[in-house]
């Protein structure tokens, strides 16, 4: 079979792992269908991170303000707040799209199976980028990241990595 034209191989782009990130939930607030789609606050009740370099916390009270497309696509809009194991805090942002084939989405409604559901079955990828004035991690304000989400237990969690 010919390879896609339409994929490129780009030279000097590759990724290191940064972190795993869970993500506990609140239950969700639901705005209702606006002018664009259907508006979800999935609300940060906790969480943690660890990785090589950095590991910690997510504090409560960030989250997600989703946007659902008419297709069944969730626009990501995250905000959430990272507190290192050395006390540093880490204002960590993403976007990104959650999409669920159709044949998936009455198997992923239920909330006490969807987190069995293998990942690989569905799209969730993330571009987070973090800001922070703590010196030793300044470096992360100058990274670009992406994220490969999947479903757990009562939230979510992402394999992040560092685009070098």
């Amino acid at each position: 079979m010919p390879a896609d034209p339409r994929v490129k191989d780009v030279d000097g782009i590759r990724t290191e792992f940064l972190f795993d990130i869970v993500v506990d939930l609140d239950p969700p607030l639901d705005f209702g269908r606006g002018p664009v789609g259907r508006r979800v606050l999935f609300g940060s009740a906790g969480g943690t991170f660890e990785g090589p370099a950095l590991r910690g916390e997510v504090l409560p009270g960030g989250g997600d303000w989703a946007l659902f497309r008419p297709d069944g696509t969730m626009l990501l809009d995250v905000r959430l707040t990272l507190r290192t194991d050395d006390g540093a805090l880490l204002h960590m942002t993403y976007g990104g799209r959650y999409t669920t084939p159709p044949g998936l989405r009455a198997e992923m409604a239920d909330p006490a199976a969807r987190h069995r559901v293998d990942p690989s079955r569905y799209y969730f990828r993330t571009n987070p980028l973090f800001e922070t004035g703590a010196e030793q991690y300044t470096w992360l304000n100058d990274v670009v990241c992406v994220g490969s989400g999947y479903l757990v237990q009562d939230g979510i969690a992402y394999k992040v990595f560092q685009v070098r």
